[in-house]
């Protein structure tokens, strides 16, 4: 009898995962490719539909000042990326490799971009750079002379791309470069290697994956960025704007639709070449490695400390410039002190409800986005069947990597805008919103997840299975807690990147739904840059304040959650 029940439990149990799994599949086809399929669709068609062919790409390809977008796009990705992997590079080799005091508080400030959305770093950059700017006007005539660099334009956006992307690569180059077999460096030495060849035969071999990897990371997101070529572009079109001119100005569809497709490509090839170097990995420090060991080097050190001291210098003055505009009366007229910037009622009309709409949908994402992407990495990686779904799985989940936002925007328009969608009511909600925002954000937060279990022993689950213990159960009490970092890693990924994005929602939200980051763009289109300098603000505070509650959190829970890994000696 016990041996009956036992079998149905297990039954009941494939059946169940199964289920889930082919849900999970669906729910990915339904979110992802067939919303990217009505997008390759429309562009090849008309305004009224019809199929045209190539005909939409070929006007695009004809019109010189259309095409000349791909060329500034190129242009402008491949600067801003090489310059801010080299600077990144030796930010992260300062902190890695040198003895310089203050490591933690350049840690600090070297991420302080990742909480601003990009609109933010043009903004700091006009107020600096601008036509009435700060260092322009020589410190509003204090100093005998005036730096015009011809902010608006290609310097403009180089700029703003820079500082969006030195983080990103950072964070890769760090991880790169705190990984290293000292045994190397000392037979460089005994060899009698100079501090040269040492970096060019020993250092860069090492980490050349990261450099390849941040510099694709960095051209990704220069090349798909829509915030700062809109605040700082001026006539300098890229194929971002060019998007948002086609949809929004001109409401050409089919052209924006051609365009999304031509800045997805070079984004899914930088994703590809990233996935294959990433393959080609090898295991750099192994068990007999013995770790990386600074040398006191007094020159070195004060060489590195200026620079990483320049650079943070540079990154705080954008953002107190950004602050103090948001504070100022008139800028540059009236300096006196005012907080009237705040009242976004004056300007928008709206007051504090884009503030608070993007609150509201960052916590929602936050939420849902975390447990639907949790579960979606367990059910790839632990169950034993439909090997085929779990691959098609794991490929669709990682696959917006490569998606810009204003791609996955624009293919939701043309998907849950059609009137025989079952799917339509979601349009113009704040459900689409959401979705949206996961789905932009979904790869990284999945392979945060399926990282984290890897690192788990599968012995769990079937010493689980053999005491006839629901695989839900043990989720639950065993994978979920050991998960813990991991899980609240994610939900923090998920709740910064929606206060700050612009691109994925520009084209979704609702008049009565607009977003933080929305009310920034239309107020600096209106020329209202002190309140969107203000509002920029807000949600930098926001996510800084937010970040720090949850370092606090964290803290507390994985002391609660952990305590069995701790022994009393």
């Amino acid at each position: 009898m016990e041996r009956v029940v036992a079998r149905r439990t297990i039954v009941k149990e494939e059946w169940i995962q199964k289920s889930a799994l082919v849900l999970m599949l669906l729910m990915l086809l339904t979110v992802v490719l067939i919303p990217l399929f009505s997008l390759f669709s429309k562009a090849f068609m008309d305004s009224q539909g019809n199929y045209v062919g190539l005909d939409n790409f070929m006007r695009y390809f004809t019109t010189p000042a259309l095409l000349q977008s791909i060329t500034n796009t190129l242009y402008i990705s491949v600067v801003a990326s090489v310059i801010s992997v080299t600077g990144a590079f030796l930010f992260a080799y300062a902190l890695t490799r040198t003895g310089i005091r203050g490591k933690a508080i350049f840690k600090t400030i070297v991420l302080l971009p990742l909480f601003a959305p990009t609109m933010m770093h043009g903004i700091g950059l006009t107020y600096l750079f601008g036509n009435q700017g700060f260092i322009t006007t020589g410190f509003f005539g204090a100093l005998p002379f005036e730096w015009n660099i011809h902010l608006y334009g290609s310097v403009g956006i180089i700029l703003s791309e820079i500082i969006y992307t030195f983080p990103q690569a950072y964070l890769i180059l760090v991880v790169s470069l705190s990984f290293a077999d000292y045994t190397l460096y000392e037979a460089a030495d005994t060899l009698g290697a100079g501090k040269l060849r040492k970096l060019l035969t020993v250092t860069l071999p090492n980490v050349k994956y990261g450099l390849v990897s941040s510099f694709f990371v960095a051209f990704t997101l220069s090349f798909t960025d829509f915030g700062a070529p809109k605040v700082v572009g001026g006539q300098f079109n890229v194929l971002a704007t060019d998007i948002y001119k086609q949809v929004i100005g001109q409401q050409n569809m089919a052209m924006g639709a051609a365009v999304g497709i031509l800045l997805i490509v070079p984004a899914v090839l930088a994703f590809i070449v990233d996935r294959i170097i990433e393959r080609k990995q090898n295991i750099s420090v192994n068990s007999r490695a013995v770790p990386y060991r600074i040398v006191k080097n007094t020159s070195r050190d004060s060489i590195y400390f200026v620079y990483c001291l320049c650079i943070s210098l540079a990154i705080v003055a954008l953002i107190l410039t950004v602050f103090a505009a948001s504070v100022i009366k008139v800028w540059p007229y009236d300096l006196t002190l005012s907080m009237n910037q705040f009242n976004f009622s004056k300007v928008a009309g709206e007051g504090l409800k884009p503030y608070w709409t993007s609150l509201k949908l960052a916590a929602w994402t936050a939420a849902i986005g975390t447990a639907v992407t949790f579960a979606g990495a367990y059910l790839v990686e632990k169950p034993r069947y439909f090997k085929r779904i779990r691959q098609a799985g794991y490929f669709i989940s990682i696959l917006p990597l490569a998606l810009p936002g204003l791609v996955i925007g624009l293919a939701y328009i043309f998907f849950f805008n059609r009137a025989d969608n079952p799917l339509h009511f979601m349009y113009g909600t704040l459900g689409i919103l959401i979705l949206a925002n996961i789905v932009h954000f979904y790869s990284v937060a999945f392979i945060t997840a399926t990282s984290a279990l890897k690192k788990l022993d599968p012995e769990f689950e079937l010493v689980s299975e053999s005491m006839s213990v629901p695989f839900y159960r043990t989720f639950w009490r065993i994978t979920l807690p050991m998960c813990l970092p991991a899980v609240l890693e994610m939900a923090m990924y998920f709740f910064i990147n929606s206060m700050v994005t612009i691109s994925a929602v520009m084209f979704l939200y609702s008049a009565d739904l607009k977003l933080a980051s929305v009310a920034i763009v239309n107020m600096d289109d209106a020329g209202d840059i002190a309140p969107a300098a203000a509002m920029s603000i807000l949600i930098v505070i926001t996510n800084i304040v937010v970040r720090l509650g949850y370092e606090l959190l964290t803290k507390q829970l994985r002391k609660k959650s952990q305590a069995w890994q701790k022994r009393e000696g």
